[in-house]
C-alpha cells in the first residue's frame, strides 16, 4: 500500500533523481530541458519544496513517486487564487496502480490548504497518456502555448 508525505532533506537525492527521469522522459515529447545540465538547480528546488511542505512523495518500500506545488503570485489582479502542480513523476513499475492519482489527490489538498481556488498544470502537447491521465481526473484545456524554431522556413511577418 503505497502512503503519501511531507519528506526531510534527506530525501532530496532520491527525488532529484526522479525528476532528472521525469525530464529524460519528457525529451521524447520534444521538451527543451536538459535532465542533467538541471540536476543542481532542481536540487535546491527540491529542498526549497521541502522546507515549504510543497513536496510530497509516494512510498512502498521505496519512493514510488513524487509531486512538486506552488502557489502561483503574478502581477494581474485575478478572479481565482491559482495553485500549479509543477511536476508529477511515478516510477514506470508503479504505473497503473493509482499511485498518479494518489499524488494528484494530495497535491489538491494540499493546494486548497494554501488557499487556492483553481488548480493549473502543464503537460506536454504530444503525451498522450499523461492528457489522459488529466482529463480522467477532470482537467480540460485552458490555454494553449504555441511555438517555432526561430530558423524556420514560414515568415513570422505576413506577407513576404
Amino acid at each position: 500500500m503505497v502512503t503519501i508525505d511531507t519528506p526531510g532533506a534527506d530525501s532530496a537525492g532520491t527525488v532529484t533523481d526522479l525528476w532528472v527521469a521525469l525530464a529524460a522522459g519528457q525529451r521524447q515529447h520534444d521538451s527543451h530541458i536538459l535532465p542533467e545540465a538541471n540536476r543542481a538547480r532542481i536540487r535546491e528546488r527540491i529542498l526549497r519544496h521541502t522546507v515549504n511542505d510543497t513536496l510530497l512523495v509516494a512510498r512502498e518500500e521505496v519512493v514510488a513517486g513524487f509531486v512538486t506545488v506552488e502557489r502561483e503570485g503574478g502581477s494581474y489582479a485575478q478572479d481565482s487564487t491559482r495553485g500549479v502542480v509543477t511536476n508529477l513523476y511515478v516510477r514506470p513499475e508503479y504505473r497503473g496502480e493509482g499511485v498518479g492519482s494518489a499524488l494528484l489527490d494530495a497535491a489538491e489538498r494540499r493546494l486548497r490548504e494554501l488557499g487556492v481556488g483553481t488548480v493549473a498544470l502543464e503537460v506536454m502537447a504530444d503525451n498522450e497518456d499523461a492528457r489522459r491521465f488529466y482529463a480522467r481526473a477532470g482537467y480540460e484545456p485552458h490555454r494553449v502555448e504555441l511555438e517555432k524554431p526561430v530558423e524556420s522556413d514560414t515568415h513570422s511577418k505576413g506577407d513576404e
